[in-house]
């Protein structure tokens, strides 16, 4: 048996899954955006992305069926990252985002940690994939993902991500964005009652969440920290709403770390970008291809 006690407390934030219709779309809107996205890639399981890696060591998943058939028969083996990414879309459609990502040394210690916590989602996985660098250049990157999810999870998800092999030589030029995004600084996500989430969070992360601003919950993580808060505090931290339901545990808002914010503001300008401005921090709406509010914060450069 894994206790809690077990793991460490500084996980890093692995990366974000963004569903997405085309990957086409997702690429026109981040590139948009000031981001760099990397070459497609396909898993062996239907499902294929087009990733935005940064710096710190995190990176989004935007996230489509490109496979359809091979998708379901992915979904009737058992395939429990097809399975979850298909009742994301049945229950919120193809544009959203479904699943937050921890780093791991250990996915099968993690799935035993979920499994004695009641948190599992479903059998660990381990697949290779073809990966491409900027340059064009081609490896064989292989993981192995652990899953869990919170009781009536409506769709959302979480999972760890050992990288058991991954190409040598970094990212390099795959991290630099036209933006100045750096990484992830925090994923805000909205409940009802945030502290009825703190067990999950815990048993998840093998970290103890911390109660802020008297009704959320902060869970530091090595390079980010994922925030709950009720829709109330959302509105009046961020003067944002959300148009409709999304679930006990809602992934709404990922907030980028930009060290030049009017460098960002005026390429957004220029590329007739809808956003707004509050508190020194611009924020862009979902839109096709971004699943989730984008937020940039001023950072050190």
């Amino acid at each position: 048996m894994v206790s809690e006690n077990d793991v460490t407390s500084s996980r890093n934030l692995d990366h974000c899954v963004l569903p997405t219709a085309h990957l086409a779309v997702a690429r026109e809107r981040l590139k948009t955006l000031g981001f760099t996205v990397a070459p497609d890639a396909a898993h062996p399981f239907g499902t294929g992305n087009c990733c935005v890696f940064f710096k710190d060591g995190s990176y989004l998943e935007p996230l489509s069926r490109v496979d359809p058939k091979v998708a379901r028969e992915a979904e009737e083996a058992g395939n429990v990252f097809v399975k979850r990414d298909q009742e994301f879309r049945k229950v919120f459609g193809d544009e959203g985002f479904s699943a937050v990502v921890l780093g791991t040394d250990d996915a099968d210690e993690d799935h035993e940690r979920f499994v004695d916590g009641g948190i599992s989602a479903g059998d660990p996985l381990s697949f290779s994939r073809p990966f491409r660098d900027a340059s064009g250049k081609e490896a064989t990157a292989s993981f192995r993902l652990a899953f869990a999810a919170p009781k009536d999870a409506d769709g959302h998800f979480f999972f760890t991500c050992q990288r058991v092999n991954l190409p040598s030589g970094g990212r390099g030029a795959l991290e630099t964005h036209l933006n100045g995004v750096t990484g992830t600084a925090r994923i805000i996500l909205l409940a009802a009652s945030p502290e009825t989430h703190a067990g999950f969070l815990k048993r998840f992360s093998g970290a103890s969440p911390e109660p802020v601003q008297g009704d959320g919950l902060d869970l530091p993580l090595g390079n980010a920290v994922l925030t709950v808060m009720t829709l109330e505090r959302y509105k009046a931290d961020l003067g944002l709403d959300r148009a409709a339901p999304h679930g006990q545990l809602d992934l709404a808002a990922i907030v980028f770390q930009c060290p030049d914010i009017a460098g960002l503001r005026s390429h957004l300008s220029m590329q007739a970008v809808l956003y707004a401005e509050d508190d020194g921090r611009i924020i862009v709406p979902p839109a096709a291809g971004q699943g989730a509010v984008f937020v940039f914060e001023e950072s050190s450069p």
